[in-house]
This record gives structure tokens, C-alpha cells and sequence, in this order.
């Protein structure tokens, strides 16, 4: 049976729509994982990696978080203080958690994350993956691993600048949770967009234009991935899908035109 391309196609100009065509890009990588052996295969590998890694990060959060928001603010004594307490608690733990997967997940898996988005892009059409060499392999691990970091920074610096909001009683917690959740969004869709680019050769300016052209998209895209790891059992394929959702989303901008041509012709 003949399949139709996973490229998605997107409109050459950005619109509202972008949005849910972001979100819509994870059905399209979960099809096409479950429709591609080797895919589906490298996929159950990340995803048992990732089911420990998240079960221990739970375990962490579940015993610390207490005494973070602790102290940064005293539990009341009253039971409606004592009550948005817990609320916050709830809040910042699901945070954290978010927060962890990205920071643990990419660096675990770095190994993994280029293979999969080169078997994605077989897919695709008009591309084939370059045979194996040992030098290019720990070329390519080192340089995964450096931007991953590089990534990963960036999400750290971007909520320490959120973080002060902590300090206000109440209204703080709560701003640092919506404001820290929607900067996540971003990263995430930043993050497995500029996996692929980084693999042809593009500088990162050119990821950070692509994403301020066709923002709507990134963060429709970001929030769908954000959002998969609170599904149960399904999380454990995060890290899988969003690599594969994000060359999905790099496939479908070079063939509108909003991404040029790989550099050197990669």
C-alpha cells in the first residue's frame, strides 16, 4: 500500500490556521513512527530509555518540591492559605517536571535523536542517509551533545529570568507557571526544529528567523509536544515524536520556501 508524503503542506504565508497545522504535526509523526518499522523500532528503544529516566525525575520531584516551594514560602495555618498552597504545589511540580524531561531526555538520548530525524527524512523523499563512519558518528555525537547543552542552556536562562516571580506571594507562583509553561512551548518547538537544521549546516540565526516568520506554527507545535507528556504511557514516546514532528515542521518550511536550500547543498 502506497502512503501519501508525511511532508506536511503548510501556506506560504503565515495565518491563524498555522496554529492548529502545528498540533497537527504530531498525528502526522505518530503515523508515520507506526507505519515505518525502523522508525517504530528506534522509537521503542528512546522510549524505554525515557520511561526510566521519567519514573526516577517523578520520584525526585515528588520528595523535593515540597520543601522548594517550602522555601520560598511557609505553608500557612489557615486551610484557604493551606489550600492555594497546595494548588501551587501542584503547579510548580508539573513545571519542574516539564522542565526536567527537557533538560534529562535530550541529553540522554542525544545518540538517538539524529538517526531518527535522518530516517525521517527517508521518508520524505530526496534524501539519503550517509553511510556509516565511525569518525563522522562521534563527530556528529559531540556535536549533538554541544547543542543540545547549548539548547538546553537557553530554556535554563530563559526561566532564571522568570524566576523572581517567586518572590511575590501568590501572584508570583502563578505568573511563573504560565509564563514559564508558554516559554517552554517555545523552546520545545525551537529545540526539535533546530535539530535538523543544525544537521544540514544552517546557522542558528536562521533557525531563530524561521521561527519569528512562522511563530504561530513553532508554538502550535511546541504546545502539542508540551501537552503529550502528561498522556500516561504515550509520554513515554516525547522525546521520539518530537524529533520526528520537528523534521516533519523543518521538511514542510523548506518546502514552502521558508527555508532555503540546505547550505553547501547537504
Amino acid at each position: 500500500m502506497t502512503h501519501p508524503s508525511p511532508v506536511p503542506t503548510f501556506s506560504a504565508r503565515p495565518g491563524p490556521a498555522d496554529f492548529f497545522q502545528g498540533l497537527g504535526l504530531l498525528g502526522r509523526a505518530w503515523s508515520l513512527i507506526f507505519r515505518t518499522p525502523r522508525l517504530l523500532r528506534l522509537s521503542s528503544l528512546c522510549a524505554a530509555v525515557t520511561l526510566v529516566a521519567l519514573g526516577g525525575l517523578f520520584a525526585l520531584l515528588w520528595v523535593y518540591t515540597p520543601g522548594v516551594l517550602g522555601w520560598m514560602w511557609t505553608r500557612p495555618e489557615a486551610w484557604y492559605g493551606q489550600a492555594v498552597w497546595y494548588v501551587l504545589l501542584v503547579l510548580m511540580f508539573l513545571v519542574l517536571l516539564v522542565v526536567g524531561a527537557n533538560v534529562v531526555l535530550p541529553l540522554v538520548l542525544a545518540p538517538l535523536q539524529d538517526p531518527l530525524s535522518e530516517l525521517t527524512e527517508e521518508q520524505c523523499g530526496g534524501y539519503t542517509s550517509p553511510p556509516f563512519r565511525l569518525g563522522a558518528f562521534a563527530r556528529g555525537l559531540v556535536t549533538s551533545v554541544a547543542h543540545t547543552l547549548a539548547r538546553v542552556f537557553f530554556l535554563l536562562l530563559g526561566l532564571a529570568v522568570l524566576f523572581p516571580l517567586n518572590l511575590i506571594p501568590v501572584v508570583g507562583n502563578t505568573a511563573w507557571t504560565v509564563l514559564g509553561s508558554g516559554w517552554t512551548m517555545v523552546w520545545l518547538a525551537g529545540e526539535h526544529l533546530a535539530a535538523p537544521m543544525t544537521r544540514h549546516l544552517y546557522p542558528f540565526a536562521e533557525v531563530r528567523r524561521v521561527m519569528r516568520q512562522r511563530w504561530l506554527l513553532c508554538l502550535g507545535f511546541g504546545a502539542g509536544v508540551y501537552v503529550l507528556l502528561w498522556v500516561p504511557l504515550l509520554n513515554s514516546f516525547f522525546l521520539p515524536v518530537a524529533v520526528v514532528g520537528g523534521t516533519l515542521l523543518y521538511r514542510g518550511l523548506l518546502a514552502v520556501g521558508n527555508v532555503p536550500p540546505p547550505p553547501a547543498g547537504k
